[in-house]
């Protein structure tokens, strides 16, 4: 699984680390001549060698041969060396000394004890604190700053353009897209763009295949019941010819009902509303079908050829789909071609298996369709010119019958005349709920 913003955020994030450190040492190298040791860490040092000198000489001498020019003390020793009778506290008495002391008893020659005390000083107690270097602080805080920043931009820039990309959405903009928007990069956020724009054209798509629909809907409902009113202004005008109107409209009424009933199918075809999973012999399904057609097709002396190039049935897989769907695909393309047939015209019917897929491919002898309409043939209510009764609905249905099942329809003229449909339908794919 691809993090691309997963990597981009750690590699950031170790940039980020990797400037502080180096930035903290660059700092302490700038200013180390500068900074004085601790004063504590000298006295640990430095207090031994000055108390055992000093212990030497108040053996010798007592506690004024430490004032003796003649010692050799340096003169820094003396502001924080001092000489107590044994048990003093301070000098002046007035209670416990404030400042940290290394000390070392000795007795002088007189036979008294004395106590050696170093002091030195100690920077002042806070109530909080980390002994950390306030420069690694500062730059911790300045890099963390800058790291959220740009992180926070990084991150809610393009995800405020998808919200307003959303938002012109949702208000009827379908031409609202993304890719631009967000240029050239590549992590998860803009693939969530690309799929806004592939959610976006689809929804354009949509409304306009129902708009192109509810308007073709309506011209095709207007004529027949253009005829339905006609018969019966007709029929009122003339009682004589009541039997004729009545007819024309009951053949105005079939038609009416067969063009609802086709939108009905598209409509659930379209939607899923009759998806299933079933295994089924697509061999058999096509079989089945070609009978049906030939039992009508006889009586306008069209004829029917029909060819199998499969293995045994034994060893044949199993089509996974809905086998009503794959049947009426197949019907409404086979019928569509008896349709342009004229009398004493043959109609080839194939299927086949090839590269794990079965192909199913219905050839005619009519006039083909004209090349500018091939494009467009299977969309609902798109007619040839000589393709004869019909709402143009049949082809359509059979195209999202066959897109149901991860499949695909193709039309083409033959070389002199007539028109071969091409079904493939794949075994490793599952039927689309929609």
């Amino acid at each position: 699984m691809k993090r691309r913003l997963f990597w981009k955020i750690l590699i950031a994030f170790w940039l980020t680390f990797f400037a502080i450190t180096q930035g903290v040492w660059l700092l302490f190298e700038v200013g180390r001549d500068r900074r004085p040791p601790p004063e504590g860490a000298v006295a640990r040092i430095v207090a031994p060698i000055m108390l055992a000198s000093a212990a030497q000489l108040v053996e010798r001498g007592g506690p004024g041969a430490l004032d003796d020019p003649s010692a050799g003390l340096p003169a820094e020793w003396h502001g924080r060396l001092q000489v107590l009778p044994a048990g003093t506290r301070d000098i002046s008495g007035a209670g416990p000394t404030t400042e940290p002391a290394i000390t070392r008893t000795v007795t002088a020659p007189d036979g008294k004890r004395y106590e050696l005390r170093y002091t030195y000083r100690e920077p002042p107690q806070r109530w909080l604190h980390f002994n950390t270097p306030p420069e690694l602080l500062i730059l911790g805080l300045v890099g963390g700053l800058v790291f959220s920043g740009m992180l926070a931009w990084y991150m809610t820039e393009p995800i405020n353009r998808l919200r307003g990309g959303f938002d012109r959405l949702a208000h009827g903009d379908l031409h609202t897209r993304l890719s631009a928007a967000v240029g050239r990069r590549r992590d998860e956020i803009a693939d969530l763009a690309r799929d806004f724009d592939l959610m976006a054209q689809r929804l354009e798509q949509l409304v306009q295949t129902r708009d192109r629909l509810l308007h073709d809907v309506s011209h095709e409902l207007r004529s027949p019941l253009a005829r339905l009113r006609l018969a019966i202004g007709l029929a009122r005008q003339s009682p004589a010819r009541i039997e004729v109107s009545l007819d024309r409209i009951d053949q105005e009424v079939r038609r009416l009902d067969e063009l609802v009933g086709e939108l009905l199918a598209l409509a659930r075809v379209e939607h899923g509303a009759t998806s299933a999973e079933d295994y089924f012999d697509i061999a058999e399904i096509v079989r089945m079908v070609v009978e049906d057609a030939r039992f009508e097709a006889q009586q306008s002396g069209i004829v029917i050829e029909f060819e199998e190039a499969l293995p045994p049935e034994e060893a044949r897989p199993a089509l996974a789909g809905n086998a009503e769907l794959v049947r009426r695909a197949i019907d409404n393309v086979l019928r569509n071609a008896l349709r342009v047939s004229a009398d004493g015209q043959s109609v080839s019917v194939r299927v086949g298996l090839e590269a794990h897929a079965y192909h199913v491919s219905v050839i005619d002898q009519g006039p083909g369709v004209d090349d500018t309409l091939l494009p467009s043939i299977f969309e609902p209510f798109v007619r040839g010119e000589d393709s004869g009764s019909g709402a143009g609905l049949g082809l359509a249905i059979a195209q999202r019958a066959v897109a149901a099942h991860h499949g695909q329809i193709m039309a083409r003229n033959g070389e002199t005349s007539g028109l071969s449909v091409d079904m493939t339908f794949p075994l490793t794919a599952r039927p689309s709920s929609g």
